[in-house]
């Protein structure tokens, strides 16, 4: 399957299609904490806002979209431009087949030629692991290198029951005494595609 799979930058046209992926994590699990499903013009208003700074990424097959990813500020102060938050998320039939890997591996390259050197994911943990949370995201980002360095307590509540958060932390660059600009994913974006498959620039 992977050789089939290309992974491109989203558009706001991308945003129903995205949406059909996002909505069943809304709806049945607290792997997000968000309530209540977006309708397509705020989902397009979103990917717009993410585009303008950082990767957006969608892996498709066969012009079906599978997963996305993208990266987004982290705090948003200036001083925290070399650090971003990370956030992907899979058709539910599709995890533990690689693709979450070859997305937050795309990611990973786009955010480092950015400049970014530090990347956090914001995860829900249970205590106890119940049919609308695991520590499945917790497992997959120790998987791709990131550690846990802090948990917030019964911080979330959904579906009637208290939730823990955790940060997990994955640094990709070095701390120079004076860091690299920031530079925007629109700037990198031409050179990075080759044939519309941001991946081909990636191996």
């Amino acid at each position: 399957m992977e050789n089939d799979i290309k992974i491109r930058a989203a558009s706001e046209n991308d945003a129903k299609d995205i949406l059909e992926i996002y909505a069943p994590y809304v709806k049945e699990t607290a792997i997000t904490f968000e309530y209540d499903v977006p309708d397509p013009a705020e989902f397009a208003g979103r990917i717009r806002t993410t585009l303008q700074k950082y990767p957006y990424l969608v892996a498709e097959k066969d012009g079906k979209l599978l997963g996305y990813a993208y990266a987004g500020s982290f705090v948003g102060r200036a001083a925290y431009d070399w650090a971003a938050e990370v956030t992907i998320y899979l058709k539910r039939d599709m995890r533990k087949m690689g693709l979450g890997k070859k997305l937050y591996q795309a990611l990973e390259k786009i955010c480092r030629a950015q400049n970014i050197i530090n990347l956090y994911a914001c995860i829900g943990c249970p205590e106890t692991e119940d049919e609308y949370l695991t520590k499945n995201s917790m497992q997959f980002h120790a998987h791709m290198g990131y550690a846990l360095i802090g948990e917030f307590h019964k911080c979330g509540y959904k579906f009637g029951r208290w939730y823990n958060m955790v940060w997990m932390e994955k640094i990709i660059g070095i701390h120079d005494p004076v860091p690299g600009n920031l530079i925007s994913f629109p700037e990198l974006l031409p050179a990075l595609e080759t044939g519309g498959n941001v991946c081909k620039n990636f191996r």
